[in-house]
């Protein structure tokens, strides 16, 4: 009996061990290399909730988005490109490049409202944005952004 609450007490120390610490995600920047960042993992018990699967039928689409300069902060830079990929669940992915950083973060769709969502996006630097839009089909929309420098864009999401 003895020897099985050791072992035991192995097996979750084993475990714990194992799953602390970090993973690693490559992004891809804008001149084709991959870059590895590290994020790190929830404390060990934390409740990851799970992720809804597609609609029957549905499939992720990456879309284009472009950002048009709307003050004198953002007319310094010009236009901005960046994708969102719509899972096709009420979330997406939201990666812009802007001023030489990569911001990455997420889309989603406002409780209640099938269309109209909200996006958020962060730099490793610190740089960061947020957004508002509304979807007019799951392939365009358009929206305004806000960032971290005072910068204002209007976003149009999709088209060609």
């Amino acid at each position: 009996m003895r020897v099985d609450r050791k072992l035991l007490l192995l097996a979750v120390a084993a475990a714990t061990f194992t799953l602390a610490g970090c993973y690693v995600v490559p992004m891809q920047s804008t001149d084709g290399t991959l870059l590895y960042q590290t994020y790190p993992l929830p404390p060990a018990g934390t409740p990851i909730p799970p992720v809804p699967p597609p609609a029957a039928g549905a499939t992720p689409a990456t879309l284009n988005v472009r950002l048009y300069p709307a003050n004198e902060v953002a007319t310094q830079t010009g236009i901005v490109s960046g994708t969102v990929t719509n899972m096709m669940t009420g979330k997406g992915r939201f990666v812009v490049n802007y001023l030489g950083e990569v911001l990455s973060g997420e889309a989603t769709r406002v409780s209640n409202e099938e269309k109209r969502g909200v996006a958020s996006a962060f730099s490793p630097k610190g740089m960061y944005m947020s957004c508002e839009y509304q979807m007019n089909t799951p392939y365009q929309g358009a929206g305004s952004c806000t960032f971290s420098n005072g910068a204002k864009y209007q976003m149009h999401i999709g088209g060609s």
